[in-house]
């Protein structure tokens, strides 16, 4: 009887401090209003700059970027048309700053006249950080994959010789191909190892292809990937293949540093 009674007194006390608590709650408890979001201006399309990017290249010219084998010489690559042109002679070229986190924006075409097979057809590759000289870095791969058998993990849109891309959305030849970048620099720890990998969100012609996707390390075209060097912000890498097909073209390259 005794603890019948307690039972229901404390059901009742529980519940009348529970009406309590939603009598005092108010709306305001999960509203606030700091920090205040930074206005930007959006471009007028979802192609172009918005006001709070670096242009990379608009077209003009490339006082954006160096030689990566030797960061004294300015850029050696094409300029016509408001198009950025491989010069395979010369060798891979890279931004002037470095960064850490960012949203980039960059436009390439494939020629229409495109020769070759496999990764000797319309191969260039974007290394979202540069390590230094030649292809040391993280790259992102540039290939013509509209009808072009190679491996999965080399072709367009995937992280090269890490992933494969989760859809193939490649244009034909001669067409403008976008991708659109989030990339989240690795952090390392006092002893140089690695705290948190690198990770990378990839939008190629408006479809989802990598899905912060976390990478093993840096590229390695032979063996396993892995993070040996420690490193902070670094520039942004394209890329003069090798291979004897007709050079790609870019154009319309922006980042927001994050």
């Amino acid at each position: 009887m005794y603890l019948h009674k307690a039972i229901i007194t404390s059901v009742l006390i529980a519940g009348i401090g529970l009406a309590n608590a939603g009598a005092q709650a108010k709306h305001e408890d999960t509203e606030f209003y700091t920090p205040v979001p930074k206005k930007v201006t959006p471009g007028r399309t979802i192609t172009e700059a918005p006001s709070d990017a670096i242009v990379l290249f608009d077209g003009k010219n490339l006082d954006q970027w160096v030689m990566t084998d030797d960061r004294t010489q300015p850029a050696k690559w094409t300029v016509a048309n408001g198009q950025l042109t491989v010069n395979k002679k010369t060798g891979n070229i890279e931004t002037k700053r470095s960064f850490s986190n960012y949203q980039l924006h960059i436009e390439w075409q494939i020629p229409q006249n495109i020769t070759g097979t496999g990764q000797l057809r319309g191969n260039s590759g974007l290394f979202l950080a540069s390590m230094g000289k030649g292809d040391l870095g993280y790259e992102l791969q540039i290939l013509d994959s509209y009808n072009n058998d190679t491996y999965t993990n080399g072709m367009a849109g995937s992280i090269y010789k890490q992933t494969t891309p989760l859809v193939n959305p490649s244009r034909k030849p001669g067409e403008w191909q976008t991708y659109d970048v989030i990339w989240t620099a690795p952090t390392f720890k006092a002893d140089s190892t690695v705290n948190t990998p690198a990770k990378v969100t990839v939008f190629y012609n408006g479809v989802l292809v990598q899905n912060n996707f976390e990478l093993k390390g840096p590229t390695q075209y032979v063996g396993e990937a892995a993070y040996r060097k420690a490193h902070g912000p670094l520039p942004v890498k394209l890329q003069s293949h090798g291979d004897k097909s007709e050079p790609i073209s870019y154009r319309n390259i922006w980042i927001r540093e994050l």
